[in-house]
C-alpha cells in the first residue's frame, strides 16, 4: 500500500506541493468570505457639505469633534467649497472649519504687503472666520445619523 511516507522523494515533494496549494486556496476563499467580498459597496453613511464665506467657496479643512472634544473625522474642502465625509461615526458633533495658509484673506493685506492671490501656489477661496476653527468658539453643531445627509455652512465674518 502506498502512503506519502513510502513514496519516492520526488513524488513526496509533488504531493506536498499539491497539498500546500490546496490549503492556500482554501485559506484565501475563507478569508474572502470573512472580509466581506461581494458585500455592500460604498459608504453606509455620508455627510455632504458646501462651505461658503459671504457666498464665496471657502478653502480649508472641515473637522467633526465629538462630545469628548476629540476629532472624529476631518477632510479638506474642495476648490468649489464642497466636501464629503464617508462613514462618519454617528452622534452629535461640533463642526470646525479651519482656514489654510495661502487662502484669500477676508480683509485686504496691510499696505506694502504681498497680495496672496497673486502669489504662486496661493489657494483660491475665502478664509473662514477664526471663530469657526476652535471647538470652544464654533457655533456649528450637527447630528450624524445613518444614510446620506447634507449640511451646508454659510459663514459670515
Amino acid at each position: 500500500m502506498l502512503t506519502p511516507f513510502n513514496l519516492p522523494i520526488a513524488s513526496r515533494f509533488v504531493a506536498s506541493r499539491i497539498l500546500c496549494g490546496f490549503s492556500l486556496a482554501l485559506l484565501i476563499v475563507s478569508l474572502a468570505g470573512v472580509s466581506g467580498c461581494g458585500g455592500q459597496k460604498g459608504p453606509k453613511n455620508s455627510v455632504s457639505v458646501k462651505v461658503t464665506v459671504n457666498g464665496e467657496p471657502a478653502v480649508g479643512i472641515v473637522a467633526f469633534v465629538g462630545q469628548d472634544n476629540k476629532e472624529v473625522a476631518s477632510t479638506p474642502i474642495k476648490p468649489d467649497g464642497t466636501y464629503q465625509f464617508d462613514d462618519p461615526p454617528p452622534g452629535k458633533v461640533k463642526v470646525l472649519v479651519k482656514g489654510m495658509l495661502g487662502s484669500t484673506p477676508l480683509v485686504a493685506p496691510k499696505s506694502g504687503g504681498p497680495e496672496l492671490p497673486s502669489m504662486p501656489g496661493a489657494m483660491k477661496g475665502a478664509t473662514p472666520p477664526p471663530k469657526y476653527g476652535q471647538a470652544n468658539t464654533t457655533p456649528l453643531t450637527f447630528e450624524i445619523t445613518s444614510g446620506k445627509q447634507t449640511f451646508d455652512i454659510p459663514m459670515t465674518p
